[in-house]
């Protein structure tokens, strides 16, 4: 019995040393101490009003000490009419949207108060670092699915770089807005609220922004990735004679432009319209933000055998959000007569999905 006792309390002794050992690892563990540093630096987003069951909310960088924030060019969250932004220490503050480029999916928002944030991402010194490769490991940080509050820590996945790769991403009928190469990456975290994430190394660099959740249009599946910050694309630029240029731009110089309030977004071209006949009468379009609610249906249109109703509010068109008139039209122009779609909406606090078969353009009468 004697025997029994001293094994025993020399194995709990063992086992309580391997703990307190385990323990210390973790705390200097370099991904928890890159995870730490990195939550620093980014903040966590929400719309302010909205519409019921659409996820207004997101994830930010601070890349400039006078509260700079660039995130993804999330249509639902910046186009709300306010949005409160979350500092890893609890402190809140409104923030408004500065510029956006749809070419790089980006926009740039600055915090409404004068603000001295000593934890920001230094854009500039993080781009000219070289681009990571298949392989590596990196850590995901962002506020994916709303977990996070006030000064609670961001969601951190690990994982590594699966491939660096153009993408061929897709919203609906809408291709992705973004088209150079990204990274993919073998973990899933291309989650609602994650876009506008970091990705980092094991040594903290900044390696990428979390972009939406897109499918891939080769093999329509959900896919996970980050832009690299070193990213370039060619806007257009339309002068005051009309005549249009091409101009590369990096996110680094888009960055630095946009705090400096120089950055001008580029123009992309407009869309062919198919020409379908689909029977909606939208509210009067009187601001650049108005909702895209029903005032009348046409009676005999796809939308009447639909079911549709006035006052119902349009939030999704073929997987597609259209927060506003402009967005419903853009989404609907692409689609061609005899092309069944889904469309959500919400009516009083239902939200409801019918499918909207589009015909042609009805023919004018005669004239007599």
């Amino acid at each position: 019995m004697i025997h029994k006792i001293t094994y025993t309390w020399k194995f709990c002794l063992v086992a309580c040393v391997a703990l307190l050992s385990a323990s210390a690892g973790r705390a200097q563990d370099p991904l928890t101490d890159a995870a730490l540093k990195a939550n620093k630096k980014m903040v966590k987003l929400f719309g302010i009003g909205g519409f019921k069951g659409l996820p207004s909310y997101g994830t930010g960088l601070v890349v400039s000490k006078q509260g700079h924030i660039l995130t993804c060019n999330n249509h639902i969250l910046v186009n709300s009419s306010g949005i409160l932004v979350h500092l890893y220490d609890g402190r809140q503050y409104q923030a408004k949207v500065l510029v956006r480029e749809p070419e790089l999916d980006v926009a740039l928002l600055k915090i409404d108060e004068e603000v001295d944030l000593f934890n920001h991402f230094d854009f500039d010194k993080e781009a000219a670092k070289p681009l990571a490769e298949n392989g590596d490991w990196v850590i995901a940080l962002s506020n994916q699915f709303k977990i996070a509050l006030r000064d609670e820590p961001m969601s951190v996945q690990r994982g590594a770089i699966a491939t660096v790769a153009d993408l061929k991403g897709r919203r609906g009928v809408f291709d992705a807005p973004f088209a150079g190469d990204v990274y993919f990456l073998d973990n899933v975290v291309c989650n609602p609220g994650a876009a506008g994430g970091a990705i980092i190394n094991l040594d903290g660099d900044l390696l990428g922004i979390i972009g939406r959740e897109l499918k891939d249009s080769r093999i329509d599946t959900w896919i996970n990735y980050a832009v690299p910050i070193q990213s370039v694309v060619e806007v257009q630029r339309t002068d005051d004679k009309g005549i249009s240029t091409n101009e590369k731009v990096t996110m680094a110089a888009f960055v630095k432009r946009a705090i400096a309030g120089k950055y001008v977004q580029g123009v992309r071209p407009k869309r062919e319209d198919k020409g379908a006949f689909h029977g909606i009468v939208l509210v009067v379009n009187t601001v650049a933000s108005t909702p895209p609610y029903v005032e009348e249906v046409m009676t005999g249109s796809p939308a009447a055998k639909a079911g549709l109703r006035p006052d119902d509010l349009i939030l999704y068109v073929d997987g597609e959000s259209v927060p506003t008139i402009r967005a419903f039209r853009e989404v609907l122009r692409q689609y061609e007569p005899g092309k069944k779609i889904p469309l959500r909406f919400q009516r009083g606090n239902e939200l409801k999905t019918v499918t909207l078969e589009l015909t042609d353009l009805p023919k004018l009468p005669a004239a007599n």
